[in-house]
């Protein structure tokens, strides 16, 4: 497992963008798929994005569909997360998390994540 670290958490307007990056250590994350969570206080964690090993399948969660985009970098072994015209209902901490499968092609279920970063906080502000 990977150690995962995230960044480019930030406070924007609604209608701003931020790009959050996951970089992992420790492990290569080439062969497994990742995803992105994220947690608003007083909430459940909930699913936002995931990606499969290779890159080719990607989902989301609907409400970000058409405003976020995940992407990988196996060379960097890193994980982004491309967020436009965020909504004050996006601010959460948001937390990258690597597959327990290799080869997988991306779950929406926390349960099938063994490693996870310490998150990064989004703020949007109306």
């Amino acid at each position: 497992q990977a150690q995962l670290a995230e960044s480019g958490g930030g406070s924007v307007p609604a209608g701003g963008s931020l790009r959050l990056s996951c970089e992992a250590s420790g492990s290569t994350i080439s062969m497994y798929a990742m995803a992105w969570f994220r947690q608003a206080p007083g909430k459940e964690r909930e699913f936002v994005a995931a990606i499969s090993w290779n890159g080719r399948a990607k989902n989301y969660t609907d409400s970000v569909k058409g405003r976020f985009t995940i992407s990988r970098s196996n060379n960097k072994n890193t994980l982004y997360l491309q967020m436009n015209n965020l909504r004050p209902e996006d601010a959460a901490a948001y937390y990258c998390a690597q597959g327990g499968r290799m080869f997988g092609q991306g779950s929406q279920n926390s349960p099938d994540y063994v490693s996870w970063g310490q998150g990064s906080q989004v703020t949007v502000f109306s």
